[in-house]
């Protein structure tokens, strides 16, 4: 789901001491000033609880859909999720409200190595992963984060977020059964699905008070209710189900073949991770990569996978899902994805309440997940608004644009080992595209002219170009400020 998710806008002037984006001028973001609590805000615990269950509820799902579509444990995948994202939120220091779940990523390698050597070397490899993601976490620490500003421009990173929510658009109709032909409002899925995009939309744009920070858990428990009324929804994995469950703990065991399979998904991981901290980056209207550190975010991601595989779960990834949540309520709070991650590792041991929440049925989660995917989407539209990207520059479009079809049209490349696809693929080819293709001329990039052996430019500054000293003469400053604006309009 995200996984791929996941972008933030990447400031044109530095971060404060908090990693709060601050544009010119030093004012607080706009995300910042609307949140309801900030990252580092904690709710009283009578709304921490519901906001937390807000998020267990939007994990939940693909959480527990990875380790069945592989053969893995269902209770571990949640035990692990759990841990991971505690783990997570105590590298990171507390800086990031991201949640780790199951990652679809690896679903088709783990199904491989487990059919040609088992299941243990599956989870070996989702440890060797976790341990090359702590390398490409030194490697970042060493030599910084200054290339991002470069390599990923709002014109890069705002199609990017756009693919991320517009991406899983397909699987989730596909999932509820709503792309098939014939399909009319007289169909109880279609119904359901209305049903729970119409509740959570009025609980979102009606609700006040402590019920107007839970919509999507409001209408997510409309969509149960209805699908209740209409008899869709099916109680036997909770009869069967036992009170109390421990995990079926399973232990890694290593190959180097089963480890050369799973390695090359870690660089579309990798890549997933980046748009799914840039995103959280624009939503709570912080600067992520440089606080508190790219280093530090991929070193508990890739921790968070260790971990699940030394236990028997699947390689974890940051989710969307999560991220959409966050967009919608405005609730950035560290605290909340804390609670939810302590849930989900209760859910563990609890076996009828997990099998209770398997009882949603998928035309509910279809119309919850509509409208946090369509809100992710909406974040990169609104990240190329507020930086006023030019699509009248043509570079701008191209770039855009290819980011666009191939993410939303599901394009795929092999390279070798490595097989590329989607939101992968598309920020790939959007990064190249931009270091490749010749920037236009505008006064808001930095151009100079000469004047006397003065360097006038448009960040502000003036530079005696013959001397290598700073601070020419007022009048030959002004005059090459007045060369520069002519050339620019010419």
């Amino acid at each position: 789901m995200s996984r791929a998710t996941e972008a933030a806008t990447i400031p044109t002037t530095p971060a404060a001491p908090t990693g709060r984006i601050v544009p010119a001028g030093g004012a607080v973001s706009a995300a910042t000033r609307r949140a309801v609590y900030d990252v580092n805000e904690r709710p009283p615990v009578s709304r921490l609880i519901p906001l937390g269950l807000q998020h267990l509820f939007a994990m939940f799902g693909a959480t527990v859909l990875v380790p069945i579509l592989t053969g893995l444990n269902s209770s571990v995948a949640l035990l692990t999720a759990g841990l991971g994202t505690l783990l997570f939120i105590l590298i990171t220091g507390g800086k990031v409200p991201a949640f780790l779940g199951s990652s679809f990523a690896f679903i088709a390698p783990i199904i491989a190595i487990s059919q040609a050597y088992g299941a243990s070397y599956a989870l070996g490899g989702a440890v060797a992963v976790g341990l090359l993601y702590a390398v490409v976490a030194g490697v970042i620490r060493a030599v910084g984060t200054n290339w991002i500003d470069r390599v990923l421009p709002p014109v890069v990173v705002g199609p990017i977020i756009m693919v991320i929510g517009l991406g899983l658009a397909g699987s989730v109709i596909g999932a509820a059964g709503l792309n098939q032909a014939g399909l009319s409002l007289s169909d109880v899925n279609v119904q359901i699905v209305l049903f729970t995009v119409a509740a959570t939309a009025a609980a979102t744009g009606f609700l006040r008070g402590f019920f107007g920070l839970i919509p999507i858990l409001v209408g997510l428990t409309s969509g149960y209710v209805f699908a209740l009324l209409r008899a869709a929804v099916d109680f036997t994995p909770v009869i069967s189900a036992s009170w109390l469950a421990l995990p079926q703990v399973q232990f890694p065991a290593f190959s180097w073949a089963a480890i050369a399979a799973m390695l090359p998904v870690s660089i579309v991981t990798l890549a997933e991770h980046l748009g799914d901290v840039l995103v959280l980056s624009s939503v709570t209207g912080r600067n992520f990569p440089k606080n508190p550190g790219l280093h530090r975010t991929i070193l508990g991601d890739g921790l968070a996978t260790a971990l699940a595989g030394l236990l028997g779960g699947p390689p974890n990834t940051t989710y969307g899902e999560n991220v959409g949540v966050m967009a919608v309520t405005r609730v950035y709070s560290v605290w909340t994805i804390g609670t939810a991650a302590v849930f989900a590792i209760a859910l563990s041991f609890i076996g009828k309440m997990g099998a209770l929440l398997q009882t949603i049925p998928s035309p509910v989660i279809t119309g919850m997940s509509i409208v946090l995917f369509g809100t992710i989407a909406a974040s990169g539209m609104r990240n190329l608004i507020q930086n006023q990207v030019d699509f009248g520059q043509r570079r701008n479009l191209v770039i855009a644009s290819v980011i666009l079809v191939l993410g939303i049209g599901g394009a795929k490349l092999s390279i070798g080992s490595v097989h590329l696809e989607g939101m992968a693929l598309a920020a790939l080819a959007g990064v190249l595209l931009n270091l490749i293709m010749p920037g236009e001329k505008t006064k808001a990039q930095v151009v100079s002219t000469m004047v006397g052996g003065v360097e006038a430019r448009t960040d502000g500054e003036v530079e005696c170009v013959a001397e290598g000293e700073t601070g020419a003469a007022a009048e030959v400053a002004a005059t090459a400020e007045t060369r520069l604006n002519d050339n620019v309009r010419r």
